[in-house]
């Protein structure tokens, strides 16, 4: 099982136990899928710090970005976390920012500028 969507936005912590929500991108699949969301906020996004990654994957016992197939699904997952956003560009001058800032990082092919989550 995949969840799709899976970053800690869509984790709840509900009477001290973490709770899962989010679940229209469920789906059956590999789970470099899941696992390639976390390691492009890490390596494209730059969401998260090097301990924190580290710790990620210590936890989960595999780093996807040693995986040969990491960098196709990083531009899927970039193109998804941009195409989410823009949606809503004509919202506030921040948004369009970050959109514009989002497509010069997918147009380079490397992620260089750290990215503002929303």
């Amino acid at each position: 099982m995949t969840h799709g969507d899976a970053h800690v936005q869509n984790l709840m912590i509900v009477d001290g136990d973490p709770v899962l929500i989010d679940f229209e991108r469920f789906g059956f699949g590999q789970p470099e899928w899941d696992l390639s969301v976390t390691a492009t906020e890490y390596v494209t996004a730059k969401f998260w710090s090097a301990a924190e990654y580290t710790a990620f994957v210590d936890e989960y016992g595999f780093d996807v970005t040693d995986w040969a197939g990491f960098g196709v699904l990083r531009r899927i997952q970039e193109l998804k976390m941009t195409t989410w956003l823009m949606q809503n560009v004509d919202e506030k001058p921040s948004i369009r920012a970050e959109f514009d800032r989002r497509m010069t990082v997918i147009r380079e092919g490397r992620p260089s500028l750290a990215w503002h989550a929303f």
